[in-house]
């Protein structure tokens, strides 16, 4: 596993990654960017990341419609997604993050239906830009969430991943130790965010390690899944801002570092204790 946090595009910002000493930028190409206009900074995008030493891990746009009223797919959209699966391959990052939203007239499984012919296009594209797909389980435009809909859409298409968060699992009231036993194995990217709640109602979003998520039992589960890819960190307060938000990403990243096993790790083959 390696550790990295959610940033812009700009030098300035691969910069900014390289100074907190991460080597590792997730880029959230969303609904409200022109996915073109970004594709067409790959390169002057590609150089900053080699000045800095820094890899670009993964890929998202979220909240943005996929699909019509009628289940269509919406043709602006999947260039948009196609787009974005180029800029991932032209910055060797391995993994694109999306979702399908709901069609309200449609039932649960003429939605799942929906959603597992729009990402199979995606799915088939990336196989071609050597960049997997994965469905955020945030629901911001998009119900391919949770057990039910993972179930039946990852059922059915077997190279499609998870881009995981245990803060939308909470928010929902569901319990996100077990939805990462069962589903770990298909988890393709993982954001690291906390999250706080009072009196059972959500309060903030405050650095990973000051919040509520159990992030020991949390590793164990990634490590027994045999999770090794990004461990993203999102910012996601505004209450934590200013020098007490950058601390609080200097808190997060020496927070998580320790769980992480150093690759040269090295050990006796013959150890003492069994």
């Amino acid at each position: 596993m390696y550790l990295g946090i959610i940033n812009g595009w700009s030098d300035g910002c691969i910069k900014a990654v390289s100074e907190k000493g991460l080597k590792w930028v997730e880029f959230c190409v969303n609904h409200n960017y022109d996915s073109a206009e970004v594709l067409a900074q790959a390169d002057s995008i590609a150089a900053s990341c080699e000045k800095y030493g820094v890899k670009v891990g993964s890929i998202g746009r979220w909240g943005m419609d996929r699909v019509d009223d009628n289940g269509e797919i919406i043709p602006e959209a999947l260039q948009h997604d196609k787009n974005c699966i180029d800029l991932a391959s032209k910055l060797g990052c391995p993994v694109f993050n999306c979702g399908c939203n709901e069609v309200e007239s449609k039932s649960f499984m003429e939605n799942c239906d929906i959603a597992i012919n729009y990402l199979s296009k995606l799915i088939e594209y990336g196989k071609e830009k050597n960049v997997k797909i994965a469905v955020y389980n945030c629901d911001w435009a998009n119900f391919v969430v949770e057990d039910n809909a993972w179930s039946v859409v990852l059922g059915r298409l077997p190279e499609l991943g998870i881009k995981y968060d245990t803060s939308h699992c909470i928010n929902r009231g569901g319990d996100y130790l077990a939805e990462m036993e069962k589903w770990g194995d298909r988890f393709y990217h993982f954001h690291i965010k906390g999250t706080l709640y009072i009196n059972g109602e959500h309060y903030d979003d405050p650095p990973a390690g000051l919040d509520d998520v159990k992030w020991g039992p949390v590793f164990a589960l990634l490590y027994i899944k045999k999770y090794n890819g990004m461990l993203s960190i999102e910012p996601h307060s505004s209450k934590w801002d200013g020098a007490v938000g950058q601390w609080g990403v200097d808190f997060t990243i020496n927070y998580i570092k320790p769980f992480i096993m150093p690759e040269d790790y090295s050990y006796d083959e013959n150890p003492y204790m069994p």
